[in-house]
């Protein structure tokens, strides 16, 4: 009997990456296409779907594929469609799973793609033996899975829980979905690059990144100028590590999770966000959570997290 094995999908603004996944978590090949510059989805999902196949039937052809799991913006688990997604080409509602399935006979899910990195840390990552926990990804903007009781939260419509669109400061940035001040706006890749901007403007500080060109600013400069002591990009985790914080006391409030992931690129920035944000979440509080609840850098490998998040979909059910 042949082994199984999984495959996981993460559909990008930019590049589709997939991987063929076993059980283990062993990700065995990987690959890419771009998500931009087709004529239509149904040109993607041809290209998508060919390119898995070769990859099947010359180089892996001793494995079953048990199934195809896919994570996407605004991916939804219920209807199998991604619904108006702000950063893909093709807008309005698009019926992935559906559109996968008519090239393979084989179970198909799909959901947003912080909710299959909540399921990859179930699985593979350091939340192997926790059954309620809250992870966070925070890139460009900040999603964010919560899984109580052993089980990922989808809500009565498949878009439960995200914290990224919590209001953190009232009347404050304005976000990509049309509001203002919502928690990825502060709390994100982004999100610091303009507090850096704001204190820039603001104060007086000393500080090598006035130095720095129009368009150059990026999170991991911000970082790299914190670890040598520059005082204004250190200002700017706390201030970010604050917000995080805070609305991550108020979310723990809701399901009593026994640990929140922190993963992504600003995620990497360790002790300049992970040590403050735990100071901040356990000065806002209630107090019946206090000391309850550990803040922890996410355990899956970065280049692997989205295959291995979406394969997870299909090994957490099938």
């Amino acid at each position: 009997m042949k082994e199984k094995i999984a495959v996981g999908i993460d559909i990008g603004g930019t590049n589709t990456v997939f991987g063929f996944v076993t059980e283990t978590g062993e990700v065995l090949h990987e690959g890419k296409i771009k998500s931009k510059g087709h004529k239509n989805v149904n040109d993607f999902v041809i290209l998508l779907t060919t390119t898995i196949k070769k990859i099947l039937n010359f180089e892996l052809n001793h494995f079953d594929l048990a199934g195809i799991g896919m994570g996407a913006p605004n991916g939804n688990y219920y209807s199998g469609s991604v619904e108006y997604a702000p950063n893909l080409e093709w807008k309005g509602i698009i019926p992935f799973v559906q559109l996968i399935k008519d090239h393979f006979d084989v179970p198909v899910i799909l959901t947003n793609d912080a909710n299959a990195g909540a399921l990859g840390e179930k699985l593979y990552g350091g939340a192997k033996n926790m059954n309620d926990f809250i992870f966070i990804t925070l890139g460009t903007g900040l999603g964010s899975g919560i899984v109580s009781g052993g089980k990922l939260i989808y809500g009565h419509d498949g878009f439960a829980g995200e914290i990224g669109h919590t209001f953190a400061v009232h009347n404050g940035r304005a976000c990509g979905c049309g509001r203002k001040g919502c928690l990825e706006t502060y709390a994100s890749a982004t999100g610091i690059v303009n507090t850096v901007k704001e204190l820039l403007n603001n104060c007086e500080t000393d500080s090598s990144l006035r130095g720095v060109e129009n368009g150059k600013l990026n999170s991991y400069l911000i970082y790299q100028e914190a670890k040598k002591g520059d005082k204004l990009a250190i200002e700017a985790f706390d201030f970010t590590a604050k917000i995080l914080g805070r609305t991550l006391a108020d979310s723990v409030a809701y399901t009593s999770p026994q640990a929140i992931f922190l993963f992504g690129g600003l995620a990497n920035a360790e002790d300049l966000l992970l040590k403050p944000v735990k100071h901040y979440l356990e000065e806002y509080i209630l107090n019946i959570y206090k000391d309850k609840v550990e803040i922890l850098s996410s355990q899956l490998k970065n280049g692997q997290a989205a295959v291995l998040g979406a394969a997870a979909l299909i090994w957490n059910e099938v």
